[in-house]
């Protein structure tokens, strides 16, 4: 297959096969929707900050022992990555109560949850990723009960990793999204974490650092994912 020609086109990151059968280019856009698409625009740097931004939190995360897909980042907005059998969940861990578990549920913004929640939702779009139990998993065959138990325990790792991380930085962690792969019999962190898969708010102003600001118009995004780059990554130009 050509490199121009993507093996899959999402709503913001293109992957393309490399002359590694065993490895992916990702190509992070300028892209940034909203609402399942129905919000869309491109804004100047977003995929350069958000590889940026995966490229650190997978570095941070190896160096804390958990498994990822990132082998390098080549140019601005490209990770070359591992060729995962993706599994097709997504993982939401939730430390605070905000977005849709607000929507959804009787809870106030802001809530702490302690212990973290953890959702999971199954990837399929015509369907708008309904939420599924682990019944449902195991019915549809997509992984067994200790695979599965894998999963929730990675996710709550990284989630007590990233969370202490952010907290150093005046920054709380309200949630975020994860998604996994299988290489070679192993649970592997796949995709992105970026501002566009977490929830970050100012933990003294109660400012959001994600793509609420976005969604909800609250002020330029760009900006919020700069300041957040920022603070964290020491010499971050910008």
């Amino acid at each position: 297959m050509s490199m121009e020609t993507p093996l899959y086109e999402g709503k913001a990151k293109s992957v393309y096969q490399t002359q590694n059968p065993d490895e992916l280019r990702v190509v992070f856009r300028n892209d940034m929707t909203a609402f399942n698409g129905v919000k869309h625009d491109q804004f100047e740097n977003k995929g350069r900050f958000n590889a940026t931004a995966s490229e650190f939190f997978m570095r941070l995360l190896e160096e804390k022992g958990v498994s990822t897909h990132f082998i390098n980042r080549p140019d601005p907005d490209t990770m070359i990555v591992k060729k995962l059998q993706m599994i097709p969940l997504e993982v939401i861990v939730r430390n605070v109560a905000a977005g849709s578990m607000v929507k959804k549920y009787p809870i106030q913004e802001g809530t702490v949850l302690n212990p973290p929640v953890v959702a999971i939702d199954y990837k399929d779009d015509e369907r708008g990723d309904p939420m599924i139990n682990d019944e449902i998993i195991f019915a549809l065959g997509i992984l067994n009960p200790e695979e599965l138990g894998a999963v929730k325990k990675a996710a709550l790792r990284i989630n007590e990793i990233l969370s202490v991380f952010f907290d150093e930085y005046g920054i709380r962690l309200v949630d975020f999204k994860l998604e996994f792969g299988k290489a070679k019999g192993a649970i592997i962190l796949g995709d992105e974490i970026s501002m566009d898969s977490m929830r970050l708010w100012d933990k003294r102003t109660g400012e959001s650092f994600d793509k609420d600001v976005y969604r909800f118009e609250k002020g330029d995004v760009m900006t919020a994912y700069r300041r957040v780059l920022e603070r964290i990554i020491p010499g971050f130009g910008g």
